[in-house]
């Protein structure tokens, strides 16, 4: 009853601090960036967990790779990551009256999961994002997974990456939907930890893809069990 209860605090302080940096990024564009990462520390102490950071963003790689498994991967990564990250996100969300505009004030990527162009679009965007120093924060699952294990990752991340020479960083979070599952609604306190893996160029090795599947796999699994 009590993680429910925490959920659903969240759940409205989502709602009315997202609201207000909407506002405030909307106000002071060119600060967005520092107000998203001033945000998302303030979450830390207002939902109550820590945070364990091990290796360190790649200043080179512009792409992060990441495991899904709840609202708070964008969260902790919003924080601890220097660079401004565009996140690739479903179009459903920019759709959201108001609280869409999370993904098109910061100039996120929003994306047709069923349309046949929509990986021509997200071309033109991660594109457009580079040119912008931006680092494009993809998850390449899809979709959240429970947290335990990874889902088979999705074949347009390797397609991209491949065609536009992306160097390649990818991240495991360990500990977010125990912190927050964002689909059963229920939350408690905890140890959050985000590991940096080394950076990888896809033109080195024609088989990256599923190799950086299989570590993230194994790096997911064993800071899992140590938790």
């Amino acid at each position: 009853m009590l993680k429910r209860i925490k959920a659903l605090y969240i759940v409205v302080e989502f709602a009315i601090s997202v609201g207000i940096i909407i506002i405030l990024m909307k106000l002071f564009n060119k600060q967005n960036r520092a107000i998203r990462r001033a945000w998302a520390k303030m979450q830390q102490y207002l939902i109550g967990y820590k945070l364990k950071v091990i290796g360190k963003p790649d200043s080179d790689a512009n792409m992060l790779l990441i495991n899904h498994q709840s609202l708070l991967d964008i969260v902790v990564l919003e924080e601890i990551h220097p660079a401004n990250l565009a996140w690739v996100a479903k179009k459903e969300i920019a759709q959201i009256p108001f609280w869409g505009k999370i993904l098109s004030v910061p100039n996120m990527i929003s994306i047709d999961r069923n349309s046949k162009s929509s990986l021509i679009k997200l071309f033109k965007d991660v594109k457009e994002r580079l040119k912008d120093n931006r680092v494009i924060a993809i998850f390449p699952e899809g979709t959240r997974g429970r947290g335990d294990k990874l889902l088979k990752f999705k074949d347009g991340t390797k397609v991209l990456a491949e065609k536009l020479n992306l160097k390649i960083q990818p991240v495991v979070i360990v500990g977010t939907r125990r912190v927050l599952d964002s689909q059963k609604l229920v939350s408690q306190s905890g140890e959050i930890k985000v590991i940096f893996l080394n950076s990888i160029n896809p033109t080195d090795n024609k088989d990256w893809y599923k190799e950086v599947q299989k570590e993230m796999k194994e790096t997911l699994v064993k800071y899992t069990q140590l938790t």
